[in-house]
């Protein structure tokens, strides 16, 4: 028997399926017009079923934050895996010769010589060669080295250790989810490719091939793809969309396939109280700040409303005329990030139109190591 997600008890994680194929498709086509690969970053859906689809349409392996996204994703037989975060830890150094042992088409992150010492050593124990990939700072001045000469000496350092190989170099322009206006994001978009090509060229010039030059974020990865010398993307947030990316002129409200399904549970002068607190949408307006994002998240069909503060379990949205609604209505939300939102959930609710059609999970929920 069909359901409609009106039915549906609250708060809940609905997926417009026909949103979310058409963001999958957005990604694919532009990567083969620009003649560039696509790796999506699996982080922001964490889903095993949303991974194998952008892997049938187009994307040759994924990206993940940790180490147990990527323990996830293998385990469901997805193979091509970066993992686009600098590991030194020991007990982590385990866990990658685990993968590698599985059979994994593995890269990792480096962008320390102290770093790569410890993989090369624990990876001496084995029989596999690492594939590495050097990860340089384009401005978000997070981890990364210096563009240029510092990636070259990392570079060099890593050709005289027998268990390691340059494949790619990367970079993140996560600043650009702070850009205020287009110019801003455009400048954003070209320093990401530059740093990466610069990077390149200079380690190929020093007799040191980088196969792969890599850039990825969803704010700019369809001006940073553009530019010659890149050979791949790597957006992550694109496969949904948010009220951030609305806010950054990256996509349409009617792009976003992620919302939250909230209750009405009172309605007082000027308020009214959701379902959906802090547990569930999450106290994000973006890690770099968006003046154009009003609240803690969208409500769909009552522009009316600004969800103005959050408790643990309760989302007071205010108004200055009447909104219309009473105890016990529902409303959709397009959250503020959907990466964070879609961690808090155990599974999607897939719908197509107003039916519900399937249930997907949060395979890789909660992975944070």
């Amino acid at each position: 028997m069909k359901q409609d997600w009106k039915e549906l008890d609250t708060p809940t994680l609905l997926l417009d399926k026909g949103i979310l194929l058409k963001n999958i498709l957005q990604m694919s086509e532009f990567a083969k017009r620009n003649n560039v690969n696509l790796r999506p970053h699996i982080k922001t859906h964490k889903s095993v079923e949303i991974a194998k689809l952008q892997l049938e349409h187009g994307a040759l392996g994924i990206t993940t934050a940790k180490l147990e996204e990527a323990e996830v994703m293998a385990a469901a037989g997805i193979k091509d895996i970066l993992v686009a975060y600098p590991v030194s830890n020991p007990a982590k150094i385990e866990r990658i010769i685990g993968l590698l042992d599985q059979g994994v088409d593995l890269k990792v992150t480096v962008d320390n010589l102290e770093q790569v010492k410890l993989l090369q050593k624990a990876l001496e124990k084995t029989r596999h060669t690492l594939e590495v990939w050097i990860k340089v700072n384009s401005g978000l001045n997070r981890c990364g080295v210096e563009p240029g000469e510092d990636a070259v000496k990392l570079a060099q350092a890593i050709l005289l250790l027998s268990r390691l190989r340059v494949g790619g170099i990367f970079t993140h322009a996560g600043h650009s989810y702070g850009a205020k206006g287009q110019e801003e994001l455009e400048r954003s978009a070209f320093a990401e490719a530059d740093a990466v090509i610069k990077s390149a060229e200079a380690c190929e010039k020093a007799g040191i091939p980088i196969l792969v030059r890599s850039v990825g974020s969803t704010p700019t990865y369809q001006i940073s793809g553009q530019v010659d010398g890149i050979t791949e993307v790597r957006p992550g947030n694109a496969v949904f969309f948010d009220s951030i990316q609305v806010g950054l002129g990256v996509a349409d409200k009617t792009e976003c396939a992620l919302t939250v399904l909230a209750s009405v549970v009172g309605v007082y002068d000027g308020r009214v109280v959701l379902d959906t607190g802090s547990k569930t949408l999450c106290l994000d307006k973006g890690a770099h700040g968006l003046d154009s994002v009003k609240g803690f998240g969208f409500v769909v069909d009552h522009p009316e409303l600004t969800i103005e503060r959050l408790s643990e379990e309760h989302g007071v949205a205010v108004f200055e005329s009447d909104c219309g609604l009473s105890l016990n209505d529902k409303v959709r939300i397009i959250p503020n990030h959907a990466c964070t939102v879609a961690n808090m959930f155990d599974e999607y609710v897939v719908v197509e139109g107003e039916q519900v059609v399937d249930r997907w999970k949060v395979d890789a929920r909660g992975m944070r190591k």
